[in-house]
């Protein structure tokens, strides 16, 4: 199935990492210093995240990320051509809003930008990306028991608002913003706090629908994304946090067949950090990278890339 080269992006654009709770402690001041490490070293790792005390947020988010080569179905890493380049720009507007007690839904709306070369062509182009939906509920928060991390359970649906690869009116298909199918979310988040530590293991399982282009039924294989994260707050309540994710999905299928060498896999690690303006203003940012390597990835492009993102929260 063609498509765009995709880029993994943070739970955001899928379902959100995990619930956030002070860790239990016998002291007041224990009980602060782990909340401040909940709230802000999540907030490092998910920027659409809402803390413990807050009800509602907005935010903005920039990222801009450069294709440096690319992965073969063997697995093989290959820098880009001599006169191949890729830039991807993107904008995207994001609100969450507290429902019950434990409950998060939140909406993400992109805009992306792709200056991308080929054989000497190059061109530019831009649109709506797709819109997200995501829900997070908490069963069980951090903190409340000694051995027992937070639970949370996470889903999100992705809608084809973007322009599909198909639709693409430019030779380049530097107007291709989105997959042209709906995309289901679903995952289980883990996480807890030692101190000043945060700990985030995260699952997810993402099944795209079914698409007929020029007569041929096509359908993109389900997706799996394991991620984990680790982050650090500071007295401030800045934070800073590492991120590791690996990616993988499987075949495509046209048809009802498999479709050959149309699996997918690819690696991401990065940091990032949070740092507070005022108690309801904030600013975050993060670097990522696929590792250039062989063997950390395959049929995917490479990248590296940096987000700066604005959030104003309601509590």
């Amino acid at each position: 199935m063609s498509r765009r080269p995709s880029r993994f992006r943070e739970p955001a654009a899928g379902a959100w990492l995990a619930a956030v709770a002070a860790f239990a402690m016998a002291s007041a001041l224990a009980r602060d210093a782990s909340a401040q490490a909940c709230c802000a070293g999540a907030s490092a790792v998910t920027p659409a995240r809402l803390a413990l005390h807050e009800d509602a947020l907005v935010g903005l988010q920039v990222r801009g990320a450069a294709v440096l080569g690319s992965f073969d179905d063997a697995r093989h890493y290959t820098p880009n051509p001599a006169g191949a380049s890729e830039l991807d720009v993107e904008q995207d507007l994001f609100g969450a809003l507290r429902v019950l007690e434990r409950g998060q839904i939140a909406a993400l709306v992109p805009l992306l930008e792709t200056r991308r070369a080929a054989q000497g062509a190059s061109e530019i182009g831009a649109g709506l990306g797709d819109v997200n939906l995501a829900l997070r509920y908490d069963f069980h928060l951090a903190g409340q028991s000694r051995y027992a991390p937070g639970i949370a359970a996470l889903g999100g649906v992705t809608f084809p608002t973007g322009r599909a690869p198909d639709a693409s009116s430019k030779p380049l298909a530097t107007d291709a913003t989105g997959i042209g199918a709906y995309q289901g979310t679903l995952g289980v988040a883990l996480e807890q706090t030692f101190g000043p530590w945060l700990v985030n293991v995260t699952g997810l399982a993402a099944k795209r629908t079914s698409r007929t282009v020029q007569g041929v039924d096509e359908t993109l294989g389900t997706q799996l994304t394991l991620l984990a994260a680790g982050g650090y707050t500071f007295p401030n309540d800045a934070a800073v946090a590492l991120v590791a994710s690996y990616t993988a999905e499987g075949r495509a299928t046209i048809n009802g067949a498999g479709a050959e060498a149309s699996a997918r896999s690819v690696v991401s690690i990065g940091a990032a950090g949070v740092w507070p303006l005022s108690d309801r203003w904030r600013v975050q940012g993060a670097v990522t990278l696929n590792p250039l390597l062989s063997g950390f990835g395959r049929n995917q492009p490479a990248t590296g890339g940096m987000t700066f993102v604005l959030v104003r929260s309601w509590s």
